[in-house]
């Protein structure tokens, strides 16, 4: 297979572990004899430094001709003024839009052996495997946002379509899982949440019919992630109810930095990337943990590039690699040899040539 894979290190430690990604695809393409080519462009804080602005026309116009798009994170310190006409955040929030990817897939999955990692009790984290799937280009972050001296607003819509088409998504996904769903809103205080509620239950009873819905508020599903996570096994909800459920279901893997994502749309162009964000505090100490970024690439293998084999090769590669004993800073529990970025992507590395 040739493919285009446009990549955006963008800031804090992005360019680190978007090293990772790229060396990881290198290795698939000569493993199984595919040819993989790389554009390599500015978003975010990146973008501001080099062109002023956050999401370069060159940026777009790449992502559009690739295949896929790997990015590594956006924002810091550096460009953290709330009142800055531009900032780094609207280079990742313009990207999704110009993409037109609206469905944001977050597996959760514990490995055994990182269950100390985790803040959590042991015994509830046994049979822990989710996916959460995210609205990501309407509600409140898109809305219309208004500020003067004494107040300010953000406008929260959504569409019928747009809950519609991010159900059908989490329903299919579903199907393929536990053929369980379920969906999460705030229909005791918000409109768009019961308008959100009345299109899933019509969306869920007209075309899966046999699939299991609940519907479940967000305080209560932020509890139940932590005190019965198991439970779950697809979550489908808005865009800043999954931003945060997400970041809250990341510590059920013992860290952030093992979570990947996969934000896709109707095209097959889909954007990859860890949730970890650019934590600028070790930004360039080459301690990151490349995981989360690994996992990513092996869901840009399974989206886009349509290679199941070589993405199960993959994560199990990541699963066998941690099982093994390879540690970074962040999931290091007793006196573990903790690995680089680099290094923990060399394990990953060797364990899928064996």
């Amino acid at each position: 297979m040739d493919a285009l894979i446009t990549l955006l290190p963008g800031d804090g430690i992005g360019p680190e572990v978007t090293k990772s990604g790229r060396s990881i695809l290198d290795t698939i393409g000569k493993e199984f004899g595919h040819n993989f080519s790389f554009s390599e462009q500015h978003i975010g804080g990146s973008g501001i430094d080099h062109c002023n602005d956050p999401l370069p026309s060159n940026t777009i116009s790449s992502c559009n001709e690739s295949n896929a798009v790997i990015l590594g994170a956006v924002g810091g310190p550096k460009w953290d003024n709330p009142n800055a006409k531009i900032r780094p955040e609207q280079g990742l929030l313009g990207l999704r839009a110009a993409l037109k990817v609206f469905a944001n897939i977050r597996p959760v999955q514990i490995i055994p052996s990182l269950s100390n990692a985790s803040p959590l009790k042991n015994h509830l984290l046994k049979d822990v495997d989710l996916l959460v799937i995210r609205e990501l280009t309407g509600g409140i972050y898109f809305g219309e946002k208004k500020r003067n001296k004494s107040s300010a607003s953000d406008l929260c819509i959504y569409h019928d379509y747009e809950v519609e088409r991010i159900i059908r998504v989490a329903a299919k996904l579903a199907k393929t899982r536990k053929n369980k769903l379920c969906s999460v809103d705030k229909a005791n205080v918000l409109e768009t949440s019961r308008l959100w509620r009345d299109i899933t239950t019509k969306t869920m009873s007209s075309e899966f019919p046999d699939t299991a819905i609940e519907h479940i508020l967000v305080d209560a599903a932020a509890m139940y992630l932590i005190n019965r996570p198991a439970d779950f096994d697809v979550i489908v909800t808005e865009n800043m109810f999954g931003d945060i459920l997400t970041d809250e279901a990341s510590m059920l893997s013992g860290s952030m930095g093992m979570l990947p994502s996969a934000s896709l749309g109707e095209s097959s162009v889909g954007l990859y990337e860890p949730i970890h964000g650019s934590a600028p505090d070790i930004a360039g100490k080459g301690i990151a943990n490349p995981c989360g970024m690994i996992g990513s690439v092996a869901l840009l293998l399974r989206h886009s590039l349509n290679l199941n084999e070589e993405a199960d090769l993959l994560e199990q590669a990541i699963y066998d690699a941690i099982e093994g004993g390879a540690r970074t800073a962040d999931i290091a529990t007793n006196n573990e040899n903790i690995l680089s970025t680099d290094e923990m992507t060399n394990v990953i590395i060797n364990r899928l040539k064996k």
